[in-house]
């Protein structure tokens, strides 16, 4: 039998604005539900909202490793993982999986442990792979390319912290974490590291080896960490439309005039600040020039942000939540979903605004419950 079900009383993001209106949902999308075999969740008091798209989240990597060297399976990581997303209003999820030389939680073989776990069973939140490649990790090359053309990534990031990396194991404190993480002695990560570096003249083919496959399986490009404008330049050439946490304002501004998304994270807006010292995401999409707002490292940052963009009075809430749903969804090239309209996929998220702080109340992935407080619960009948 279809899903069917009705929101009923609350207050509607639509895409034209908020309204007082019912929502309904049958089969995964929105649109006319008959009163048949539907249930109905009493949202009155609740704001209903798109369903957030995070386009770059890597706290899972506190699931798979908690502590440094300690480590669980993906699946059991992505189970937790799943219930932490849909708690905080997230019905689709972009995993940032580092694909570093670096072994370990960032290797490749974690890689394809993930990929596996994700693709293994049907999940309530759509959950898909955030590949980043490290721009020096060439002996992965060929599982990447596969793995694009396969339909295993859902976004593609050009990583290169391999330059910052490398003089931070020549200090013993550093080099200790990094190779508790990698699971080696730092001897042997200093080596994997020195022989990466030596194959420098091999980037830029692999690079364009990528972009290629990517224009060709129509995924989306970002560039990470983008430090120049010829840089984000240089990765605008190759296809990738997204700038992803640009070091500097003058990057972001330019990449945001050449049409570019950009991306900055959530935690920044929450916290009042960048923890790296960076260009303030509230004040650039104030401006207009941060246009997607990922979890980053922190989940629940990605439902708080909006609200705290609108309680500073520059924008409204519905073109805050924009920052994510509409505008990642976009930048994702995912055409179903972002907005409350028929025909969508039916992923909404229901929240209590009345209190000190907002409060995610319910979320609906593709018209499937994912996540209730025990309040919504008390609501469905």
């Amino acid at each position: 039998m279809s899903r069917k079900l009705h929101i009923t009383g609350g207050r509607v993001l639509l895409p034209e604005g908020f309204a007082d209106a019912d929502l309904a949902a049958a089969g995964g999308v929105i649109g006319a539900v008959s009163e048949s075999g539907a249930r109905r969740l009493d949202a009155r008091g609740w704001l209903v909202l798109p369903g957030i798209v995070d386009l770059h989240g890597d706290a899972f990597e506190r699931q798979l490793q908690p502590r440094p060297g300690v480590n669980f399976p993906a699946p059991v990581a992505l189970a937790d993982t799943e219930r932490q997303l849909l708690a905080n209003g997230i019905t689709t999820a972009f995993h940032g999986v580092t694909l570093s030389w670096e072994p370990g939680l960032r290797g490749l073989e974690t890689w394809r442990a993930l990929t596996a776990a994700v693709f293994a069973q049907s999940w309530v939140c759509d959950m898909r792979l955030h590949l980043r490649w490290e721009a020096f990790n060439l002996d992965a090359l060929p599982v990447a390319l596969a793995d694009i053309a396969a339909g295993r990534v859902g976004l593609l990031a050009f990583n290169d912290h391999t330059p910052e990396i490398l003089p931070r194991l020549e200090n013993p404190a550093k080099a200790a974490k990094y190779a508790e993480r990698a699971g080696v002695s730092v001897a042997a990560l200093r080596d994997i590291g020195s022989a990466a570096a030596a194959r420098e003249a091999e980037v830029a083919g692999a690079l364009a080896a990528l972009a290629a496959a990517a224009r060709v399986a129509g995924v989306a490009m970002a560039s990470h960490d983008d430090d120049s404008i010829p840089g984000r330049d240089a990765f605008r050439a190759l296809g990738a439309r997204i700038s992803e946490f640009p070091m500097t304002e003058p990057v972001a501004r330019a990449a945001r005039a050449a049409g570019d998304f950009v991306v900055m994270g959530s935690p920044n807006v929450v916290r009042g600040g960048s923890h790296l010292g960076w260009a303030s995401a509230a004040a650039m999409a104030e401006a207009g020039v941060c246009t997607v707002l990922t979890s980053d490292y922190f989940y629940p940052c990605l439902a708080l942000a909006p609200f705290v963009l609108a309680d500073r009075g520059v924008l409204d809430l519905a073109r805050a939540w924009a920052l994510v749903s509409s505008n990642p969804a976009a930048a994702a090239g995912l055409t179903d979903r972002g907005r409350l309209m028929p025909g969508q996929r039916a992923d909404v998220v229901l929240v209590d605004a009345s209190g000190t702080r907002p409060r995610v109340m319910a979320a609906i992935a593709a018209g499937r419950l994912g996540y209730l407080t025990a309040e919504a619960a008390e609501r469905l009948s």
